[in-house]
């Protein structure tokens, strides 16, 4: 148990909205078709912000609405697998354009479950009291997408949200428990951003179309929900709780379906589960900061509640994050 608090949330996401319908112009599907199987009715997509652009707007609005200076950083960790370069990393851009001088930085690529695992790392960098670090899960997935493939373009959307962290002595705040598993031998089932080898000492045959995302969406359906709720009951065991405790669960948006599956799995009421998978798809790292943030906001979240943190995807990963708010 670590005195950790989350001092402020904020996220951001492209102007440009595009619902299930428009989607007609590129793909045949349809309203109906999208949301009866994902629960998702439009996504928001970037008109040329980079992934680096919206996470440097999570961060001047974290900065902003909590009165820190970038100087008081100690640490910026950004959550992404869709950055705009390989290097510099995204976290270096975010760091020089804020002017956070006395941050290091540094990227992490989780996928979906990508803030779950930068919320582990950040809470190994906040063990002096009065440390102080960012953390922002962002993407641009709508670069990644081919959009005239069914049954990945209509899942996915761009955007950020990240949090504040701070180390605090006298706070009843603190990270409860953590559960973190990768399970490799199943990660070409959903795959994207494919670098080939090419060289003029090697050619990479390979198909280019693989920059794109390719899934098996039963094998990654049941993964989630099975290994989501074990997860989630690791973690919540090693905390000394019991799922009745938890009064949140704040998990990946990638599918209704999947939520109100992983809900019937733990014998959970499903509006203990939240949900914005409708306006915003699947946005990968940015998922849980940006619902989180949400929940803060709206009043939804109080202080001193309980919360299941909880990312799945790409790796495949799966992480869970037990938190007092």
């Amino acid at each position: 148990m670590t005195g950790i608090q989350i001092v402020q949330s904020a996220n951001t996401v492209p102007e440009r909205v595009v619902p299930n319908d428009e989607l007609n112009t590129y793909m045949e599907t349809s309203d109906e078709w999208i949301s009866t199987r994902t629960g998702i009715k439009q996504r928001h997509v970037s008109t040329g912000q980079t992934t680096s652009d919206l996470c440097t707007s999570v961060a001047q609005k974290l900065l902003d609405q909590s009165g820190w200076q970038a100087s008081d950083l100690d640490f910026i960790i950004v959550s992404t697998m869709s950055p705009d370069y390989l290097t510099p990393a995204t976290a270096a851009i975010v760091q020089g354009r804020i002017g956070a001088t006395n941050a290091f930085a540094f990227d992490l690529n989780a996928a979906c479950s990508g803030f779950i695992y930068g919320l582990k790392v950040a809470e190994g960098l906040l063990q002096a009291p009065g440390s102080r670090g960012m953390l922002i899960g962002g993407e641009v997935l709508s670069k990644l997408v081919d959009w005239h493939e069914r049954s990945t373009a209509v899942l996915f959307g761009d955007g950020a949200a990240g949090v504040l962290l701070e180390n605090v002595k006298s706070t009843s705040s603190a990270f409860l428990a953590t559960d973190l598993q990768t399970i490799g031998e199943l990660g070409d089932r959903l795959t994207a951003g494919y670098q080939p080898v090419n060289s003029v000492f090697a050619m990479d045959s390979t198909d280019p179309h693989r920059q794109y995302f390719e899934m098996d969406g039963r094998a990654v359906y049941k993964f989630a929900t099975h290994q989501v709720p074990e997860s989630i009951e690791r973690a919540v065991n090693q905390a000394g709780l019991l799922v009745d405790d938890i009064d949140y669960f704040i998990l990946h948006q990638a599918n209704q379906r999947i939520l109100d599956q992983i809900a019937k799995r733990l014998d959970q009421p499903t509006d203990k589960f939240l949900s914005n998978v409708a306006a915003y798809g699947n946005t990968s790292a940015a998922s849980v900061p940006i619902l989180l943030d949400e929940a803060i906001q709206h009043g939804t979240l109080q202080r001193g509640q309980t919360i299941a943190l909880g990312g799945f995807g790409g790796g495949l990963t799966v992480g869970t994050q037990i938190i007092k708010y």
